[in-house]
Formats: structure tokens, sequence, C-alpha cells
């Protein structure tokens, strides 16, 4: 008698929602139009399993609990993020300064959870003419691997590329991931600040994650960060996730394009087929792998 009873308790109280933001242990969950501030069950702990930006959920509407989590199609583990269609990489060409390891770090990790990753460059006004060249043969390198590129002067070429999907934007501190947004729809007025001099990094202005609904895209604002680690990664995936690599053929079928003295990818990198930077980046995020 008593389990019959719950289960028609649920069913009267219950409501669909997405996850939208989170602060503590207090989730806001978008359902009918209306937006919940719940908490989740204990079993949660049990399972250890922790609600995500992005879930769908199932919530009681009556005492403000989640449910359920729907399965999710994938998960970002930072930011902590679930069922993304895109991971938009905001990278800063100028202060703070641009850094090829963390860019092909964030490709890496979004690549890794089966999510399409994007870049968008910002700050191309304070560029030098040294910067501008670097970063023009930046930009036309990760075009050619089929990453879409885009910057913050043609936002309306980003925003027609993203209508109806959920985006996450990812990116060093101080990079303009909250400018950006601001630029999209002023009416946002999410907070920002000037990056730290000394250090050439932002401060952390955004303090949680939390989506934000314009211009029929999902946008999900992040902090930022400065360093990203793949310790105990398998080595067989971060090979994948750099996929233009597999355009080179290499006489063992299990190189690793390390150590290797004949190998197809670092004849490439020799030619300047493949930027240098971006095996820099490999070599890095492999030994990391190892540790």
């Amino acid at each position: 008698m008593t389990t019959k009873m719950t289960m028609v308790y649920v069913m009267v109280n219950s409501v669909k929602g997405k996850i939208i933001k989170q602060i503590s242990n207090a989730y806001s969950v978008l359902g009918k139009d209306k937006i919940y501030i719940c908490t989740p069950r204990g079993r949660f702990r049990k399972m250890k399993m922790t609600p995500l930006i992005g879930d769908e959920c199932l919530i009681d509407e009556k005492n403000n609990y989640i449910l359920e989590i729907e399965p999710r199609k994938n998960e970002l583990k930072r930011p902590s993020v679930a069922n993304v269609d895109v991971g938009l990489i905001v990278v800063s060409m100028v202060k703070p300064d641009f850094d090829s390891l963390l860019l092909d770090k964030e490709i890496t990790s979004i690549i890794l959870a089966n999510v399409t990753p994007m870049i968008c460059f910002t700050k191309l006004d304070l560029m030098t003419k040294e910067t501008k060249k670097e970063y023009q043969k930046i930009r036309n390198y990760y075009d050619s691997i089929g990453i879409l590129t885009f910057d913050n002067q043609h936002l309306s070429l980003l925003i027609k590329k993203l209508q109806g999907l959920f985006v996450v934007l990812t990116g060093q501190s101080g990079a303009g991931k909250s400018t950006l947004l601001n630029r999209i729809d002023p009416k946002l007025q999410i907070k920002t600040d000037e990056i730290s001099e000394s250090l050439n990094r932002g401060k952390h202005t955004t303090r949680h994650t939390e989506i934000f609904f314009t211009q029929k895209i999902a946008f999900c604002d992040t902090p930022g960060f400065s360093s990203l680690t793949f310790t105990n990664q398998e080595e067989e995936q971060i090979k994948k996730a750099f996929q233009e690599f597999s355009s080179y053929s290499c006489p063992f079928r299990d190189c690793k394009h390390l150590k290797e003295q004949v190998c197809g990818v670092k004849k490439a990198v020799e030619e300047g087929k493949i930027l240098s930077s971006r095996y820099e980046s490999y070599q890095k995020i492999m030994k990391e792998c190892q540790k």
C-alpha cells in the first residue's frame, strides 16, 4: 500500500526540466516555463552522481527536489556540463596572451567528450603586426583541420552557425567569455573585469556556471581557468583526438609519433604541414598521460 501511494505522489508532483544554473547545492531547474530552485535527493550522493548544468531531469515541484537525471548524451569534465552540442573555446590573442597548449588541451578535452569544438578569437584590436601574422597562421591551420573558427568582430557569422544549439563557452580566465555574451545580447549585463597585468591572466568574475537563452541559442557561461591536465588518460584516445594526424602514414600501426625515428606525423611537422605548436602540445599531453 505504501509503495503504491509513493508512486502516485511522484507522478502527481513531478515535473520534467533542465538544470540551467548551480550555486553550491542549489540548482535552478527550468520546467513548465518556470524556474524551480531545487536540491538533489540524498541518494545521488550514495550513487556518487552529481547533477550537472544541462542535465534533463525530473523534479518534485512541491518539495523542490531533483528526483531523477535522464541519461546524458555526453559530459564535459571541465567545465562540468552535460548534453552539449558545441564547446566554443574563447581564445584571447592579447591580455592574456595566446596559449597554444591550453587551446589544444581544450580542443582535446572537448573531442574526448564527443562534443564539437569551435574557436572564437578575441581582442584582435590589441594585436601588433607580428601578432596579426601569427594569428592568421594559427586560424588558417585550425580551419584546415576541420575546426570552425570565428572572431568577436563578426558575431553575426557565429550567431548564425550556433542557431538552435546548446553551446558551452570555455577558455582561459580573462579571454572574454562573458564580454562575448554581453556583445551578443547587451541585456544580459554579465559582470566582467580587467585582467591582472602582473599575472597576464583574468580575474575570475564568473563564479558559477549558468545557461543564458538568447538569439535562439542556449549559451552556458562558465568560470575561466588557466590549466587543464590529462593524467591517467589513455594514450590511444589522445592520438584520436589529434584527428589530423591520421592523414599521415607511419610504418608502424601503433606509432605514438614520439620517439619513433621514422614517423609520418613527425615528417609532416618538419615539412610545415602540421603546426609545430600543435605537435608540441601533443607531446606534452602524451607526457601527462604517462604520469
